[in-house]
């Protein structure tokens, strides 16, 4: 079986670095899914304008060619400890296919910036600028929303932190789109850094997001946005 991407998702994530672990923890996150010929096709989304959500077939097209890893080392359990690339969400599979559930805003029949129609525009990505898409399925509440299941060693929501833009910045941070400063807060409030490296208090990252690099830091329990500098 041969597969190719049926199109790429654009987003607001220019690097890896930074992007939400699971859709939904960005609520605000944008992507449109802009569709290769020929599957640029209207007749090819008739009915899908009455789904609120979509599935995504994509690839992890950032980490193909460094194989697969029978266990990996989840965030989750502070990427210390190992379990099977099965019972994970690694980037590190033998085929480099994810899913991912995203929020269909809407259909774009028609687009503005002259690109060729129709679009996906999604909200609560969690995939970085360029991913390629394999297929596309609508979200069936019936039988996929289980109140019941249960989440093995992910069952606890992600704890949050604060999130400050120091005085500096302010008047920058707040001449940016409203959508995008909610990217920013809610990405940054997920601490990006890696789970199994130290945690270097005090140490600036910096992230692109939002046509932005975003510099940052983390210390007492707070992420403080230092710099806004092009992207």
């Amino acid at each position: 079986m041969e597969i190719e991407p049926i199109g790429f998702l654009r987003t607001c994530f220019g690097e890896k670095f930074a992007v939400p672990r699971q859709p939904g923890l960005c609520p605000s996150a944008w992507g449109t899914l802009e569709f290769l010929a020929p599957y640029r096709s209207a007749e090819a989304l008739r009915g899908l304008e009455g789904f609120s959500h979509v599935w995504l077939i994509f690839g992890f097209h950032k980490t193909e060619g460094e194989g697969w890893h029978p266990t990996v080392r989840p965030p989750r359990l502070g990427g210390n400890e190992r379990v099977g690339v099965f019972a994970s969400r690694s980037t590190f599979r033998p085929n480099g296919l994810g899913l991912s559930l995203v929020k269909l805003d809407r259909i774009a029949w028609e687009t503005e910036d002259g690109r060729e129609p129709p679009a996906l525009h999604v909200s609560g990505v969690d995939l970085v600028d360029g991913t390629p898409v394999y297929d596309v399925k609508p979200y069936l509440s019936f039988v996929e929303a289980l109140p019941e299941a249960t989440g093995g060693y992910a069952s606890e929501p992600i704890q949050r932190l604060e999130v400050i833009v120091d005085g500096a910045v302010r008047e920058d941070f707040g001449k940016l789109p409203e959508r995008a400063r909610r990217v920013i807060l809610e990405a940054l409030s997920l601490d990006p850094r890696p789970a199994a490296s130290p945690k270097d208090e005090g140490k600036t990252y910096g992230a692109l997001l939002c046509g932005k690099n975003v510099m940052f830091r983390y210390a007492d329990g707070i992420c403080r946005v230092t710099a806004l500098c092009d992207a």
